[in-house]
């Protein structure tokens, strides 16, 4: 994690603040760590977390934080809740990590002397208007180093990465009951939030082969993950009906926090830009990252960057006519054949680099 290059807001950090971050599941994700770097350098700072339902479910249990949980689909009763959670308290600082207008008007819930926000470049949705502080004016950054942002307003270093999310020993042993640790494992999880109407999602066919491929050459267990939705559905038993590997079905049978034991357990993880592939960095199993409609620099797994299909160059020169300088920052290439640039020995050779980063080399074949 570079270190930060900016003036701090204040310092030391408050007795007690609050933040916001609701959503998704990547994006929570790389506020853990921030979460982590001032609870090391301010122990005694009392932490709360405006946060998500879903998201919730992942992290809750984290050590010295309080939940206070927006669900959004009870409309502005969710918000109402959330106001009724935090009536009487009014916190030093607010940390407003969520540019959105959902996140502004959660923020309308939360009482705070200073209230910091990103800067105005990357305020998104009037954010500006409900802050009166702002991070430093970093440009092109990665997600999670533009979080930091918020632990350097506060005077706080980066350090070392870490997350430790808890994963109850039932979750654990549900992982265990899927994935023999005496055998490699491939976990695919081949499909974003069905909101992303498939643009980030491979095809059915190469992650097939790829399970294919990972079970002949390492002898791999190979398992596919996903939520219940229709388009998870319709993957899995596409992966399972053309691939040449046993595939075991996961796919709208595992709570988050068992789906976070799975991951752990894994040997590498197979997905394209999805909450997964951060959340299997947060157990630190490496991930084999298909990106071409986001640009991997702002977006890939963190500790797996080096082990991206990066394909986001080629897209944007091809679907938008553009270099990727030329792009703003976060520009995604919103094109159902985006993904196709992605072939199968691409994934291949970021397969074979993976298991080898593990210590997992080929199945040694008789004479």
């Amino acid at each position: 994690m570079p270190a930060s290059r900016v003036s701090p807001i204040i310092v030391p950090p408050p007795p007690e603040l609050c933040l916001i971050r609701l959503s998704a599941l990547g994006d929570t994700c790389h506020t853990v760590p921030v979460v982590r770097a001032i609870q090391r350098a301010a122990p005694q700072t009392r932490i709360t977390w405006v946060i998500g339902k879903t998201e919730h479910a992942l992290l809750r249990g984290l050590e010295g934080v309080e939940f206070a949980v927006l669900d959004k689909s009870k409309g502005f009763a969710g918000y109402f809740e959330l106001r009724r959670t935090l009536a009487g308290r009014r916190f030093p600082v607010l940390l407003h990590m969520h540019p959105s207008m959902r996140g502004n008007l959660a923020s309308l819930a939360v009482s705070a002397d200073i209230r910091i926000g990103f800067d105005r470049a990357r305020a998104r949705e009037h954010q500006w208007l409900f802050c009166n502080r702002h991070i430093a004016p970093l440009e092109r950054q990665h997600v999670m180093e533009s979080f930091f942002g918020f632990a350097a307003a506060l005077g706080v270093p980066a350090g070392e990465l870490e997350w430790r999310i808890p994963i109850p020993e039932a979750d654990r042993a549900f992982a265990a009951a899927q994935i023999d640790t005496d055998r490699p494992s491939l976990v695919i999880s081949p499909c974003a939030a069905p909101r992303f109407r498939n643009y980030r999602n491979w095809h059915v066919r190469g992650y097939a082969e790829a399970a294919g491929y990972a079970a002949e050459r390492y002898g791999a267990q190979v398992l596919v993950t996903g939520g219940p939705s229709e388009v998870e559905r319709s993957y899995a038993d596409g992966i399972i009906a053309q691939s040449r590997a046993a595939v075991r079905d996961l796919v709208g049978k595992t709570t988050l926090k068992q789906l976070l034991a799975v991951l752990e357990r894994a040997s590498v993880v197979l997905c394209p830009d999805s909450g997964p592939a951060h959340m299997s960095t947060a157990v630190r199993t490496p991930v084999v990252g298909l990106y071409a409609t986001t640009n991997p620099s702002r977006a890939a797994p963190y500790l797996s960057r080096h082990l991206v299909v990066d394909k986001y160059p080629e897209a944007a020169a091809r679907m938008l006519g553009k270099r990727v300088e030329e792009l703003r920052w976060g520009t995604r290439v919103r094109h159902p054949e985006a993904m196709n640039l992605i072939t199968l020995p691409d994934v291949i050779e970021k397969l074979d680099a993976a298991f080898a980063e593990r210590g997992i080399g080929p199945l040694r074949r008789a004479m």
